[in-house]
This record gives C-alpha cells, structure tokens and sequence, in this order.
C-alpha cells in the first residue's frame, strides 16, 4: 500500500489535485502498486471517481444531519471516498474516539490507516484490528530525515507487535520517507507499504518521485 497524504499543502490546491491523482493512476497501473491519495477535505469530491482509492484525511465521531462541519464516514461513502486516516499527529484525538471511528469503518467496509507515534502505540491498537497501523515518530514527519534510516529499529518492533495481535492489520512507515532508498529499507524492515506527504506533493516532478517510490515497493 503506497498512500500519500496531501495534507493542506499549496501545491496541491484547485484543479492540481486532478492533475495529481491522474499521474498516480497511471503509475498505479504500470507497476501493480495500489496507490491510495488523501486529498485536503475540501477537494475530495473533484477526485471521488478516481480508479485509484481515495481517502479522508480525518473523519469525526458524529453522526449524520444536523452536524455542521463534520466529516461523516456514512456520507463520505456515499461520496465514493474509502476510508480515512486516523489520529494523524497533526490531527491526534482520544483513544475512545479512536475505537469508535475504526468499528465505524469496518462496519462501512472503508478503509481505515491508523496513525500512531511509537511502538506502544502500535501494539495497543492493533488489537482494534484497523486495515493498517502507520507508525510516525512525529520529530520526523516533514524533516527529511526517514525513519528507515534514523530510526530503523522502530519498524521491526512495530511489525512485530502488529504481528502479535494476530490479524490482518498491516503495517505502513512514514515519516521523512523522501527517496526510494528510504521505501525499500522501510520494506526490508517489515513495514507492508509507506505513508508519505511532502516527500512526493512537494517534488517539483511528481511522475519521477511517485515512480521512483513505486517501483521501489516492488
């Protein structure tokens, strides 16, 4: 799984999402590699169609009608969005919040991307059976230093605890992902695919980095 979050970041912005998510489709379909993108919220529905699988950046625990300025997963679905990202450290919420919001998806077949900051994170959630656990350190999200090379024995422990729990969450890395070194380290490591955001929406060359990340997924 290669998802790349395009948090709120300029280069991103108006009609350039469509322009994104066209070449990771593409790049999607020559290597084999499933490519999940995280639009800013508000441009979601430009790219809902999209063959490649398309995601929330936070979704509320709250419920549908009268509540203005929530990101509803029901209605998010019947928006052909397919999941959502959770407690990303920008956007970190409570750990009853957390259970509620991966029941939810699951009960809705999404998609669900945990995020947690360390190995203790890991291992407590994974019991809560998201589709993916993506492990952060949040010193190095945006730092350009990867933690498949800083901190590389963060993977293999949290691999390990994901293990344990005995279920089908898989493991993603992120943080300071920025060369397709960093993807294939993160990978020997244990880590079942990448998280990434500035590393790849703030190239100047977005066919070449996406490239260069998928093809080192496979």
């Amino acid at each position: 799984m290669f998802v790349i979050n395009c948090k709120n970041y300029e280069e991103i912005a108006g009609n350039e999402i469509i322009k994104f998510v066209k070449i990771a489709e593409k790049i999607s379909k020559k290597f084999k590699v499933k490519i999940a993108i995280a639009p800013p919220q508000h441009l979601i529905g430009l790219v809902s169609n999209s063959s490649i699988t398309i995601l929330a950046q936070h979704i509320d625990d709250s419920k549908i009608g009268s509540t203005t300025g929530f990101m509803i997963p029901e209605l998010l679905k019947k928006s052909k969005v397919n999941g959502s990202l959770i407690n990303h450290s920008e956007h970190r919420i409570s750990s009853s919040e957390i259970k509620k919001l991966v029941l939810k998806l699951k009960e809705l077949k999404m998609i669900s991307i945990l995020c947690v900051k360390d190995v203790a994170e890991a291992k407590k959630y994974a019991k809560l059976e998201p589709d993916y656990i993506a492990i952060e350190p949040p010193e190095l999200i945006g730092s350009g230093r990867s933690v498949s090379t800083e901190k590389p024995e963060l993977i293999t422990k949290a691999a390990v605890a994901v293990k344990i729990a005995k279920n089908k969450t898989k493991l993603l890395c992120g943080a300071g992902i920025v060369s397709g070194k960093d993807v294939s380290k993160a990978i020997e490591l244990g880590s079942k695919g990448i998280l990434v955001a500035s590393g790849i929406v703030k190239s100047k060359d977005w066919n070449k980095v996406i490239s260069e990340f998928a093809k080192a997924l496979v």
